[in-house]
């Protein structure tokens, strides 16, 4: 078993070896699995559960004040499952693989994948919400009320993307989003799980869980992807790097002319993981930072 996680491309992280070190934790963890739909679960498990990633505990807030996780999963098969917009979820990849493995959809979103969540014992109602969040929240004296949709939607369009790597150390962050790909074998599975963009309008879901977006896998290898959401979403991030795998690309290629390709179109910034069937990993970013973890058993 070989894997590859991220942590998210965007500004420079704080404590960057602390973050290391729950990173190669996650990949060490990974190995440990049976099978690759396994190990990029458990790896991601890892890094939802640690406030200093934007996935699952410490996600970014939305323009209500709430947090809520995305999550996407695919196999090499083409097997797919993806779950969104879920208040009080920490463990948003196991919901994907539950839409994946259980039901005939990829996409869930919202309460009714929170109920879904609890039908199969995830842990719901759960506190996302860290000190350092709540802090950041409270600085934001001018909010409008939250059932104020226009007003909040007039707020949050000039404060949206302000989590970039041009943004003060004052500033909260966002694109930590997380992801995993792993391999064994001749099989693949690629993994992202997101608390998405900070001060979103409330239900606003990204990149993450949209197949071939935030995630891709086929045959020739998978990818994670990790950026401005929306931009990855207009140019299939993932699938571009994965696209360029089944050309014959190994996987270092791969995620850089894929990151290549999303600076042209978009002028935004972002990152990408790949693996090849080789068990060759690649990582590409136009960020300040993205850092990852590579382990193999």
């Amino acid at each position: 078993m070989k894997l590859i996680v991220h942590g998210g491309a965007g500004g420079p992280p704080e404590e960057p070896p602390e973050r290391q070190r729950v990173l190669d934790e996650a990949a060490a963890t990974g190995t440990e699995a049976d099978t690759v739909t396994d190990a990029v679960c458990a790896a991601v498990r890892v890094l939802e559960a640690s406030p200093r990633f934007n996935a699952g505990t410490g996600s970014a807030l939305q323009s209500d004040g709430i947090a809520r996780t995305d999550a996407g999963l695919m196999t090499d098969d083409r097997a797919a499952g993806a779950a969104a917009s879920m208040p009080g979820v920490e463990r948003a990849l196991d919901v994907a693989r539950v839409v994946k493995e259980e039901t005939p959809h990829v996409l869930v979103s919202g309460v009714h994948a929170v109920d879904l969540a609890d039908a199969f014992d995830i842990a719901t109602g759960v506190d996302l919400t860290t000190e350092r969040r709540e802090q950041e929240w409270a600085a934001l004296a001018d909010h409008p009320p939250v059932d104020e949709k226009r007003a909040q939607l007039d707020w949050i369009t000039e404060r949206f993307g302000e989590d970039t790597e041009e943004s003060t150390d004052d500033t909260p962050r966002s694109h930590d989003t997380v992801g995993a790909v792993a391999r064994d074998g001749d099989r693949i599975a690629a993994a992202t799980s997101t608390g998405g963009r900070w001060l979103a309008l409330a239900g606003r879901v990204g990149d993450v869980p949209q197949i071939g977006s935030g995630f891709y896998a086929t045959r020739a290898g998978g990818a994670s992807a990790t950026g401005a959401g929306e931009d990855i979403a207009r140019v299939t991030l993932a699938r571009r790097a994965v696209d360029h795998l089944e050309a014959g690309r190994d996987a270092a290629d791969a995620a850089d002319l894929a990151i290549e390709e999303f600076a042209d179109i978009t002028g935004s910034t972002a990152g990408v993981i790949a693996m090849d069937n080789d068990g060759s990993t690649g990582e590409a970013f136009n960020s300040d930072a993205m850092q990852t973890s590579v382990a193999e058993r």
